[in-house]
């Protein structure tokens, strides 16, 4: 049921701007990423959900391990398994069973978009809400990593469903709703007819944030670390029934979360064994020698020295602004400072930076990805409290410094969209020279009359002379075309000779038109 705070307009708007979410994410994925992995992760991920897909948590390894080498799928105790945790492969695993594998980040981001306006009309107002959630469907931050197959899409749905649901559970009473004159700053409104149960909420929070932690369990740490410290409070100052309440949210999170540890023993057969630093010895969390391949391990120095360029960089994609990506940011801390509903969500980002600078390989802005409410929200608020503030001066000066504050954001938008987002995007295009063109030999009819082949790859630049190949593949290594690195001649007659009864193509990614192609001698 609709709010009387939540106009029918307000939801239409919002609606529009999801599915648009929708939509742009997805002709990303089409048109930039052209529906197929690029970095070790996405291969890696699509990789697991396919054996996901097929019910099953490993496989058996093959019989040449290194030259049917995927990235980040490890090769233990006979057993071949991803060592990323199972929380998004198994919701990309869905995707793949209904046939819409590059649909699934796409439809996430139009709920996120959608559950960035309840976020932001709750916490402020509607008008608040639509900005922000505008503010997101632009950002180029946002559509680069929701057109991707990656696990942030999926984490941002997580980590919004746990802040709405964390704050309606504890929230001030119905009739404790507070607004400032301004009528633009609301203390958490609450309506019986339109937020479910405490008990129901309390429950949606416990699995957001305990399905988290199996989807990206630093980042879960990072978005928990400021709700952890509310929560506190709550036990320190509030009755038995809140406290059993946030007891309650903890207890069920931790049960949702130590699955990973259930995970990990069904994979490995021990309990406390990442599988990380099965694929990388020194792939773990902390300080110190062992953390990092840095000589002495990783340290606190190294993680600030480069944070700095990171943070910058991050802020340059989520709005496209250039160098005053911030402008509105300390306008928003400011605007709302009686909201202490609204630290928490500022605080997202933060929290993600403590956490992620004790991971020696966290040098991407992606992960920063899930604070992007954060962002947006405080950004929305700044920009609106400035437009009304100056506004509300009752002078005609104020009046047409208030149209030209609201001209020069105009102009903000307008640069981000006409010049910085295409000039963005289409800088990921064919990124890391992966792309269709790639696969185009193995599509003709003259590649498909040599099918069942094992193509040997001659690598020839870089990992992805061969990694480019792989979503042709599959992981049981039974698909028309499979692919292997191509080793040393003996390592080579042993492949020809194990696969007799497929033709053996010797592929060399600089000449791709041309195949090499032989017949295996039968056993």
């Amino acid at each position: 049921m609709l709010s009387p705070t939540r106009p029918i307009g307000a939801d239409i708007v919002a609606m529009f701007l999801s599915l648009s979410a929708v939509l742009v994410s997805y002709l990303v994925a089409e048109r930039i990423y052209e529906g197929l992995p690029h970095i070790e992760d996405e291969m890696a991920y699509s990789w697991q959900a396919q054996v996901y897909a097929s019910g099953q948590l490993t496989i058996p390894s093959p019989k040449y391990p290194s030259n049917f080498m995927i990235p980040s799928v490890v090769d233990y105790q006979g057993q071949r398994f991803a060592k990323y945790p199972p929380g998004w492969p198994m919701m990309l695993a869905f995707g793949l069973r209904l046939g819409i594998r590059n649909w699934v980040n796409p439809l996430l981001a139009g709920l996120a978009v959608w559950l960035t306006y309840r976020l932001g009309q709750k916490l402020f107002g509607r008008s608040q809400g639509m900005l922000a959630a505008f503010l997101t469907t632009v950002s180029p931050f946002f559509l680069m990593n929701t057109a991707s197959l990656m696990s942030h899409t999926w984490a941002l749905v997580l980590t919004l469903a746990f802040a709405i649901s964390w704050l309606d559970t504890f929230s001030a009473p119905p009739l404790g709703t507070q607004r400032e004159k301004n009528n633009q700053f609301v203390n958490w409104t609450q309506h019986a007819a339109d937020v479910p149960p405490k008990w129901m909420t309390g429950i949606v929070a416990g699995l957001s944030l305990g399905n988290l932690v199996l989807v990206r369990p630093l980042t879960a740490l990072g978005v928990a670390i400021v709700f952890f410290i509310h929560g506190l409070i709550l036990l320190c100052s509030s009755d038995q029934v809140v406290r059993v309440r946030v007891l309650s949210v903890y207890l069920l999170a931790m049960a949702v979360g130590t699955l990973l540890m259930v995970w990990q023993f069904a994979i490995t057969g021990n309990l406390w064994l990442n599988p990380y630093i099965l694929w990388v010895k020194y792939d773990s969390v902390g300080f110190g020698p062992g953390h990092g391949p840095v000589p002495g391990g990783h340290t606190l120095r190294y993680a600030l020295l480069y944070l700095k360029p990171r943070l910058y960089k991050t802020l340059l994609d989520v709005f496209g602004w250039g160098d005053i990506s911030w402008l509105f940011l300390p306008v928003g801390l400011w605007a709302m400072r009686k909201n202490y509903h609204a630290w928490l969500i500022a605080a997202l980002p933060l929290g993600l930076v403590i956490v992620y600078l004790a991971y020696w390989v966290s040098y991407g802005t992606r992960y920063y990805f899930e604070g992007l409410p954060g962002f947006t929200l405080t950004t929305a608020v700044g920009i609106l409290s400035l437009i009304d503030w100056i506004h509300r001066k009752k002078h005609i000066w104020h009046f047409m410094r208030s149209l030209l504050t609201s001209i020069f954001v105009l102009a903000l938008f307008a640069q981000n969209l006409l010049s910085f987002l295409p000039h963005r995007l289409n800088s990921m295009y064919h990124l890391y020279n992966i792309g269709l063109s790639r696969l185009e030999p193995f599509q003709t009819e003259q590649a498909q009359a040599l099918t069942p082949a094992l193509v040997l790859v001659h690598v020839e630049s870089s990992w992805t002379d061969y990694g480019s190949l792989l979503d042709l593949e599959n992981p049981w290594l039974n698909s028309p075309f499979i692919f292997a690195i191509s080793g040393n001649r003996l390592v080579n007659e042993e492949l020809v000779a194990f696969y007799h009864d497929r033709n053996i193509i010797d592929f060399y990614p600089n000449r791709p038109l041309h195949f090499d192609m032989r017949r295996a001698a039968k056993k």
